[in-house]
């Protein structure tokens, strides 16, 4: 939220390929985008190849209180940052998991990792980080998780990138409920990738990697989807609120190395897009707004038509109100 900015902290972002995409070009990272993923098929994966790994979204639930001395799937993986270089960064604070969840992706996937990190296969293309997230790799390296993450989390550079891609709310909500107690909806990220020779689950809010099988790069498709699958069988059926997105390379590359003019054309306006919505996320509707609405107050007065208009806005609302009182509706729910 706009507070959260202002004061230091961290804002909420959606969980969005646009945002994702234009939030890692941002921090340097080149030749990467994110790709909604609507279905569990490791084909819908694998055709978006090259791809790094998984981001994934789902309705945080409180942990079993009778073992947490293992995860509910996989092993933690207690050597794999300091025996194999595995990037990994405890959650320190709320709101940073999405960015976390990405670049827990993307720092296990750079030009600087081992060419056998990604699983013994040193044709596996590699991420161009830059200089930024480079620099900030290189300073983390050897710290443990939980200083890896405060690290992250003080991150002037990925803090100020992660929260110009909130929306702007120019109001503080003053009924909300104490910030540092969790609501019954709270959603979380987390990671899936592959690294030296595993399958591995990037959750902050884990003590440890978890590690869910052998795996290389090509295998990440058909490996991810049952470990997917397995964690959706926790909720209750029917509940729908999850979110897939692929971390793959830019499918405008794709489409130019295959000489794909229909796809490339398609990718360009999925990018213009994207910057619009963006430009929409970061803007402050409210002013404008307000000086519309005092241009058709102004117009009314002129025309003589400011009371009339009045009374048909009040005769409309009382309509609304009626109709939904007599489908048993109390009036502190009509919507305007």
């Amino acid at each position: 939220m706009a507070e959260d900015a202002a004061a230091g902290g961290w804002s909420t972002i959606e969980s969005d390929e646009g945002v994702f995409t234009s939030l890692i070009e941002t921090l340097g990272v080149k030749d990467v985008q994110f790709e909604e993923i609507f279905t569990l098929d490791a084909e819908a994966i694998r055709a978006l190849s090259p791809v790094y790994g998984v981001i994934f979204l789902f309705k945080w639930l409180a942990p079993n209180a009778k073992d947490r001395s293992k995860p509910v799937d996989g092993s933690w993986d207690e050597t794999a940052v300091e025996d194999h270089g595995l990037f990994f960064a405890g959650q320190t604070i709320q709101n940073a998991c999405g960015t976390q969840a990405i670049l827990s992706v993307i720092l296990n996937n750079d030009t600087t990792s081992s060419p056998t990190s990604s699983g013994g296969d040193s044709s596996h293309e590699r991420i161009e980080i830059g200089p930024s997230l480079s620099e900030f790799k290189d300073f983390t390296t050897g710290f443990p998780s939980d200083l890896r993450g405060e690290a992250l989390s003080n991150s002037q550079m990925i803090r100020e990138t992660h929260n110009s891609f909130a929306r702007s709310s120019p109001f503080a909500d003053e009924t909300q409920k104490d910030p540092s107690q969790l609501s019954d909806e709270v959603y979380h990220f987390i990671g899936y990738t592959t690294h030296h020779g595993n399958l591995y689950e990037l959750d902050g809010l884990q003590p440890h990697p978890i590690k869910h099988a052998e795996c290389t790069p090509e295998e990440f498709p058909d490996k991810v989807i049952p470990v997917l699958q397995k964690r959706i069988e926790r909720y209750p059926q029917g509940e729908i609120r999850f979110n897939l997105m692929a971390v793959c390379g830019d499918l405008r590359k794709k489409a130019e190395l295959f000489g794909d003019a229909g796809m490339l054309e398609r990718e360009k306006r999925k990018r213009k897009a994207w910057e619009w919505e963006n430009s929409l996320r970061r803007h402050n509707f409210v002013g404008f707004t307000g000086e519309v609405l005092k241009g058709v107050v102004r117009q009314k007065i002129k025309e003589a038509k400011y009371d009339q208009w009045v009374q048909d806005a009040e005769a409309t609302t009382r309509k609304k109100l009626e109709g939904r009182q007599k489908r048993g509706l109390g009036a502190e729910q009509l919507q305007e």
